[in-house]
């Protein structure tokens, strides 16, 4: 919707999209950019619920990662996962192997 093919953005005032220009994360030379269009209603509500969803999300895949890497640089706990069938923590393999 930029550009000259579609003439001049400031002329779009009447826009849903403009609703969340003033965003935080809104940046030159993009500006506001929702290439699938979930915000093409301008509902501010789901907007807000959208942005906080993805926060959990990325904190979620933050801790995953961390889980994933940390017996491979730090090693494992000592001791026994389950002690009544004689199972280590050494003996659980890393990553997907472990799956």
């Amino acid at each position: 919707l930029t550009g000259s093919a579609w003439g001049d953005w400031a002329n779009y005032t009447d826009s849903p999209l403009r609703a969340f220009e003033s965003e935080l994360g809104v940046q030159d030379p993009v500006g506001f950019w929702d290439p699938l269009g979930f915000t093409a209603d301008g509902d501010l509500l789901a907007f807000k619920r959208r942005r906080c969803v993805e926060l959990k999300h990325g904190r979620i895949c933050m801790l995953a990662t961390m889980g994933y890497i940390t017996p491979e640089v730090a090693g494992k706990f000592p001791g026994y996962l389950s002690p009544s069938a004689s199972l280590k923590f050494a003996d659980i393999p890393n990553g997907l192997a472990a799956v």
